[in-house]
């Protein structure tokens, strides 16, 4: 049978209290922890095909400063970040996690793809020369 008498002051209160603790226990939901520089720094060099040492190569340091990046401190190397993100075909605000990163399948043949960014590097008549050895031998030996 329900009651149909108004609510009293006790039923007010018990109700109140029972949405206090409701907001309460959203409030203290475990909130998932935020992936750090290095973390985020060794998942994106991992995607994109590289190692620790081919990374530091193109960037132009020690493989030991990327190791250091990645396991030892929180904080980015601000004077590195550009290179960094360059190298990785990134924005710095996605190298930091404050723009998203899209999936990408790794190369295949790491040694080639970091020769031609080297090609990217030269003048340009260097560059035409190496494009037209690579389209002459792909006319040659084709996709076989």
């Amino acid at each position: 049978m329900v009651s149909t008498s108004p609510p009293t002051d006790a039923d007010a209160l018990a109700f109140e209290a029972y949405d206090l603790d409701a907001m309460a226990a959203k409030k203290k939901a475990p909130q998932p922890e935020p992936e750090s520089f290095g973390r985020r720094l060794a998942r994106i060099r991992k995607e994109a095909g590289y190692s620790q040492r081919s990374l530091a190569a193109e960037i132009r340091v020690s493989y030991r400063v990327i190791a250091y990046y990645e396991a030892q401190t929180a904080h980015p190397p601000t004077h590195l970040l550009p290179a960094i993100a360059d190298a990785l075909s990134l924005s710095v605000d996605q190298l930091l996690g404050r723009a998203p990163v899209s999936k990408r399948k790794a190369p295949q043949n790491e040694r080639l793809i970091r020769q031609l960014r080297q090609v990217e590097k030269l003048p340009a008549r260097a560059r035409q020369s190496v494009i037209e050895h690579i389209e002459g031998l792909v006319a040659k030996y084709g996709s076989r």
